[in-house]
């Protein structure tokens, strides 16, 4: 098995930023998720609801040599943003019902981000430190810190599984009476690492990876949400793959695909790396 696709996302539910290697930290992949958009009381904003922050593309040291700031945001028919790192106070914003600390960005930061998005109350906010965020979950061990993820700091996804859920897709179009759509890419689900080797599904069952020299331990499946039926080329939205993974991976009331990691150690991981399970 093998490690074929390593992807961040600078601030979240902005384009994803795929690279060739990362640095592992014990709060995830250095550079993901370090930023997040939140409205006039400090709720996070993601493009579930606001599918017009996939067209932001949010570059960092860590996706871009050449970015000698905090951060720089563009999209089309924008001037590229350079935000330096705040200094402002901090402030609470809340992640999915979890109230956190953040830092806002200037004002001009906000402005910009609402004229590619068309809101006026948007806000971003900066993770300066992603130790303070701990978790309160069965699966969470004294230690263990992430910044702005949805759960635990890093996500991986099967290509094998992948593509059992392509077929499964295409056989129930057919059966529909109905021409197969495209097959689905990963990036539909967002992950941070992208492996390739398996049985289809068999991440089911692991306890532990390793990546390189780099060793993660499985906390917990991901459920999926809408989110992974917008396709970000266009922004359309349509059924699949949640329609697909409700008649073959639904269990707890929920939908899953891929799974979540929290890492043991730190080191630098590269794509085309060995990937070992236990």
């Amino acid at each position: 098995m093998r490690l074929r696709g390593i992807g961040v996302h600078p601030v979240k539910s902005t384009a994803i930023r795929p690279l060739s290697s990362a640095l592992v930290t014990p709060s995830g992949l250095a550079g993901d998720r370090r930023w997040m958009v939140v409205d006039a009381d400090g709720v996070l904003v993601s493009a579930r609801e606001l599918h017009g922050l996939f067209r932001i593309v949010a570059d960092t040291a860590e996706t871009d040599e050449a970015v000698d700031v905090a951060l720089r945001l563009s999209a089309p028919g924008m001037p590229a943003l350079e935000v330096a790192a705040p200094d402002s106070d901090l402030i609470e914003v809340t992640l999915h019902g979890n109230v956190l600390l953040g830092r806002p960005a200037n004002e001009e930061t906000g402005r910009w981000i609402g004229k590619v998005t068309g809101r006026d109350d948007l806000r971003l906010v900066w993770c300066d430190d992603p130790t303070r965020r701990t978790f309160d979950r069965p699966w969470a061990r004294p230690g263990d810190s992430a910044p702005y993820t949805d759960s635990a700091p890093i996500s991986l996804a099967s290509l094998d599984s992948l593509r059992r859920l392509n077929d499964w897709i295409a056989e129930g179009a057919l059966a529909r009476g109905e021409e197969p759509p495209a097959p689905l890419p990963v990036e539909r689900f967002r992950p941070n690492l992208v492996v390739e080797g398996a049985e289809a599904f068999a991440e089911d069952g692991w306890t532990r990876v390793r990546v390189g020299e780099v060793w993660f331990r499985k906390v917990k499946d991901i459920d999926r949400c809408v989110m992974t039926t917008i396709a970000p080329e266009d922004l359309s939205t349509g059924k699949e793959p949640i329609r697909t993974l409700a008649r073959y991976r639904q269990w707890d009331h929920k939908t899953w695909f891929a799974i979540h990691l929290v890492p043991e150690g730190s080191g630098a991981i590269a794509v085309g790396d060995a990937v070992d399970v236990l």
